[in-house]
């Protein structure tokens, strides 16, 4: 419960420091997580809500792509902010090498071949990994790993 308590404790910060930036990222994803632990009936692990924590940053760096496309640049630095705010609760990112070795490990581990494995091997490194790195990240490694050349 180390990661919500966490976010629990830093919205009550938010809210006395009157920080609306944090206080609403911080309100979205325990909302997600509390939705999550909803459906599935039970309290998360900190894996889990890394991911959720992962996903909505990547919903929030959907949305800049989105505003510099219609140009709303007024929406860009408040969910910049927003996304500085989410990322100080996920443990460090691992490189692009650091991730590359570890998924090489696990596919000479179970001996994959093609692309049709690639789902046993996302599986095995997000297990590894436990919220250093992004589950996009794992895919686009994974698959360039695994493609034939």
């Amino acid at each position: 419960m180390g990661v919500k308590t966490d976010l629990t404790d830093a919205l009550h910060f938010a809210m006395k420091e009157k920080n609306n930036t944090s206080k609403n990222a911080i309100r979205l994803a325990l909302s997600s997580i509390k939705l999550a632990e909803v459906e599935k009936g039970e309290n998360l692990e900190d894996v889990e809500i890394f991911s959720i924590l992962h996903k909505e940053i990547k919903t929030r760096e959907e949305t800049i792509t989105e505003a510099v496309k219609a140009g709303r640049e007024g929406m860009i630095v408040p969910l910049d902010e927003e996304i500085k705010v989410l990322k100080e609760f996920l443990p460090s990112e691992l490189t692009d090498d650091e991730l590359t070795e570890e998924i090489n490990k696990v596919i000479s581990n179970l001996n994959a071949t093609t692309i049709k494995q690639m789902g046993i091997v996302m599986k095995t490194v997000i297990e590894n990994v436990q919220g250093h790195a992004s589950n996009d990240r794992i895919s686009k490694i994974t698959r360039s790993l695994l493609q034939p050349k």
